[in-house]
């Protein structure tokens, strides 16, 4: 699969203008949807809170960020407020890094740059990932208010190949019986890298990960990783330079 998110919205944008009656509003990496999509985050604190569970830290996964937002929100309240502190990490696939190589500056939301422009991590919005699974989070930018946080260091971001990514998803799926979207299995592989780290220091620590979907529909590419097909995709730094290049240049705008 080529194309990305960012070509998506392009092309939903193009049928909506073009057809009497349709109008489009951007999600996933909006506000409105994070807020909405909040109530994961509120039950999930609603339901460590009933057992007396404070968790040390929270994962979820990041591709334009909607999945994160929803999960972390009531959290990142508390650590805003500076009535409880949490360690939030969020997890990116190593194809398409906007939070740990991206620029932090204004940018379009798609790859046809008809959309407003947003205060974003961005790889820029003409870059295309590498046709690779990587869970579904193949978009260039991030969402705007995720963005800040990061930039502000008041949450951490990590990229993780695809390979390790399944290879969390299958181990998930042996022990829980569960077997979990690619997307979400992002999450489950720092999760579990958090745990043995824990276990190596002897620390105890409560882990809360965010768990969407199932992999149901993605059964072509657990074969894919089963076969022994599937690959890893790292950008070069010219790759990403490429997509750099398209960030709209004004002042007060510099990427550098």
């Amino acid at each position: 699969m080529t194309g990305s998110l960012g070509c998506a919205i392009s092309e939903a944008v193009e049928v909506a203008t073009s057809t009497p009656g349709y109008r489009y509003v951007l999600g996933s990496v909006l506000n409105q949807v994070l807020l909405h999509q909040s109530v994961i985050g509120l039950e999930s604190k609603a339901a460590l809170g009933k057992y007396g569970i404070k968790p040390d830290i929270i994962i979820g996964c990041a591709g334009g960020g909607s999945n994160l937002g929803e999960l972390i929100s009531p959290f990142m309240g508390e650590k805003l407020r500076g009535e409880q502190d949490y360690r939030i990490i969020a997890v990116e696939p190593a194809s398409c890094p906007s939070f740990t190589r991206g620029k932090f500056a204004y940018d379009f939301c798609d790859t046809g740059m008809v959309c407003p422009l947003a205060k974003m991590y961005t790889l820029g919005s003409g870059f295309i990932p590498s046709p690779n699974h990587a869970g579904g989070l193949r978009y260039h930018g991030m969402s705007s208010t995720l963005s800040q946080l990061y930039h502000d260091g008041l949450m951490e971001a990590v990229s993780v190949e695809q390979t390790k990514v399944f290879e969390a998803a299958e181990q998930f799926a042996r022990v829980e019986g569960i077997l979990p979207a690619p997307e979400s299995s992002h999450a489950i592989r720092v999760a579990i890298d958090e745990a043995l780290r824990c276990r190596e220091s002897g620390e105890e620590k409560t882990i809360l990960f965010g768990l969407t979907g199932t992999g149901y529909f993605d059964m072509v590419a657990y074969e894919k990783f089963h076969n022994g097909e599937m690959s890893d995709y790292i950008p070069t730094d010219a790759d990403l330079q490429a997509g750099f290049d398209g960030i709209p240049k004004f002042p007060g705008n510099e990427i550098d």
